[in-house]
C-alpha cells in the first residue's frame, strides 16, 4: 500500500485515531487481510507526526492481534477481528476421531457430581427474589461460606464462576502497563486475562511449598500491582503452601501494597482448606473460591472475598452490565453446601479422583517416573522434550496438554487430565514413560 492513499484514507493524525480508523478500514475490507503496511518512518513523515506515534498506533492494533510483525520484516495486516480472543483458551489441537484417550480437559465427572433436584426445587426460596436490590451476595450463600472462610474481616461477593471473579478483581487493581506477578506454572485463563488487560506478567516460581521466597522477592523488586497465585490445592501440580512458607510470603509482602489475589479452585474436592494470607492483610486481599469443580459447571458460581472498599468498587463495575448473581443459583448452591447427602456425593467424588489420580501414578512409579502432588485432577508431568512427548503419545492415540502453555518460563512439561475415568491405565502408564524418557532422539536434540 503507497503511503499517500494509506494517508489520504485515515486522515487522524493521533495514536488512537489512527488506530481506531484503521481497525475500521480492515474490518470494511478496505485494507485486506495480507495487505503490507507502510514502514513506520515513511509514515510519521506523511502524517507530520512522530514514529512513536505511529509505533503506538501499531501496537495498539497488534494487542487486538489485527496486524503482526514489525522493525525489519515489516507490518502486516493479520485479520479484520476488533476484540481480542482468549488464544492460549481457545487454542487446542485437533487429534481428529482416533483418540483412545483424550486427557487435555480437567473437568469434572458428570457421573460423580452431586444431584442437583432438591436444590433447584428449593431455589424460589430465595430472599429477595426477582428484586432489583443490588445485593453483593445472598445472604442464604454468605451464612454457609462465612463459617468455615480462611480469614475474617472482609466482605463477600457472588460472582459468575471464579475466572470472572479473577477479571473483575484484576480490573480494579491492575492499569494497562502495570506488573503483575503469577506463580510459574499457573492456568491458562490467568495469561489470557493479564493480556486483554495490557499488563506484563512477571513468573514466581514455586517448590512443593509453595511460591519460593527468592523468586517472589525478586518478582516484587518490580513493585507488581498484583499477586495471583493458589494457596490451596495447586490446579496442575497438586501442592499446596505450607504454614511456614505462607509465614516467609508475609513477610516479604509486609513492605509492599501489591494486591494479593488467591485463587481457590478445588473447593470440596481438597483434603485440606487452604492457607490465606487474608490473615496478615485483609486490606488488600481477595480470596476467590470457586464451585464448579465439586458442584458442577453449570454452577457458573464463584464467592470473592476482598476488603469493603474493593467490594464497593467492584459492585459499582459489575452495575455496569450483570449487577449481580443469579439468587437462584446461589441459593441452590447454598442448599447443596449444607445439604448432607449432597456432602457426601461430594466426598464420595473426592474419593474416586483421588484414586483415579492415584492409579496412574503408581503405574508411573512401577516404571520408574515420580510424580508428586495430590487432590489435583491432572498430573504435572516433566518429560525430557515437550514436543517429542506430543509426538509420542499423539502416535498411539492419547492427547493431551503441552505444558508450555501454563508457564511463563517453558520447561518441559505436559498436563494429563485424570478427573475422567477412561481405563487402559497400563497402556497410558506405558505411552506416558515412553513420551517423557530420555531417548537417543531426544539427547541428540538436546
Amino acid at each position: 500500500m503507497d503511503v499517500e492513499s494509506f494517508v489520504k484514507q485515515v486522515g487522524a493524525r493521533t495514536m488512537r485515531g489512527i488506530a481506531l480508523t484503521v481497525a475500521d478500514l480492515i474490518r470494511s475490507g478496505a485494507i485486506p487481510i495480507g495487505t503490507q503496511l507502510p514502514p513506520v518512518r515513511e509514515l510519521a513523515e506523511a502524517f507530520g507526526v512522530s514514529p512513536a506515534t505511529i509505533s503506538g498506533a501499531w501496537k495498539q492494533l497488534r494487542a487486538f492481534r489485527m496486524v503482526s510483525g514489525g522493525g525489519r520484516t515489516g507490518t502486516w495486516v493479520r485479520g479484520d477481528q476488533t476484540a481480542m480472543r482468549p488464544s492460549r483458551y481457545e487454542d487446542f489441537a485437533n487429534y481428529g476421531e482416533n483418540v483412545l484417550a483424550d486427557l487435555r480437559f480437567v473437568t469434572p465427572d458428570p457421573a460423580l457430581l452431586p444431584d442437583p433436584q432438591k436444590a433447584l426445587k428449593q431455589a424460589h426460596l430465595a430472599k429477595n427474589l426477582h428484586s432489583y436490590v443490588r445485593e453483593t451476595i445472598a445472604q442464604e450463600l454468605k451464612d454457609v461460606v462465612t463459617k468455615d472462610w480462611p480469614y475474617k474481616k472482609c466482605a463477600f461477593t457472588a460472582v459468575n464462576g471464579g475466572y470472572d471473579g479473577l477479571y473483575t478483581a484484576l480490573q480494579m487493581v491492575v492499569a494497562p502497563g502495570a506488573t503483575v506477578a503469577i506463580e510459574d506454572p499457573t492456568t491458562l485463563r490467568v495469561f489470557d486475562i493479564l493480556e486483554k488487560l495490557g499488563a506484563r506478567t512477571i513468573g514466581v516460581e514455586c517448590d512443593s511449598q509453595g511460591p519460593i521466597p527468592e523468586s517472589l522477592a525478586s518478582a516484587l523488586e518490580h513493585r507488581p500491582a498484583a499477586f495471583v497465585y493458589q494457596p490451596g490445592s495447586h490446579s496442575l501440580t497438586g501442592m499446596r503452601v505450607s504454614p511456614t512458607r505462607l509465614n516467609q510470603m508475609r513477610k516479604l509482602l509486609s513492605s509492599t501494597t501489591t494486591a494479593l489475589i488467591e485463587m481457590d479452585g478445588m473447593a470440596g474436592l481438597a483434603n485440606a482448606r487452604p492457607l490465606s494470607l487474608g490473615t496478615a492483610y485483609p486490606e488488600r486481599t481477595v480470596h476467590i473460591r470457586t464451585f464448579s469443580k465439586s458442584l458442577g459447571t453449570d454452577f457458573r458460581l464463584a464467592v470473592l472475598s476482598s476488603s469493603e472498599k474493593l467490594a464497593d468498587q467492584i459492585q459499582a463495575n459489575r452495575n455496569f452490565r450483570e449487577g449481580w448473581t443469579s439468587r437462584f443459583l446461589q441459593r441452590a448452591a447454598a442448599t447443596l453446601l449444607t445439604d448432607p447427602e449432597s456432602l457426601r456425593q461430594v466426598a464420595h467424588a473426592r474419593k474416586i479422583y483421588a484414586q483415579r489420580r492415584d492409579a496412574l501414578v503408581e503405574a508411573l512409579a512401577e516404571r520408574g517416573i515420580k510424580v508428586s502432588g495430590e487432590d489435583a485432577l491432572c498430573i504435572w508431568l516433566p518429560v525430557a522434550d515437550q514436543q517429542y512427548a506430543l509426538v509420542t503419545l499423539a502416535a498411539r492415540g492419547i492427547a493431551v496438554q503441552p505444558g508450555s502453555r501454563f508457564q511463563v518460563t517453558p520447561r518441559a512439561h505436559i498436563r494429563v487430565a485424570t478427573s475422567i475415568e477412561v481405563g487402559q491405565i497400563e497402556t497410558i502408564a506405558d505411552a506416558l514413560a515412553q513420551a517423557a524418557a530420555t531417548s537417543d532422539r531426544v539427547t541428540s536434540r538436546a
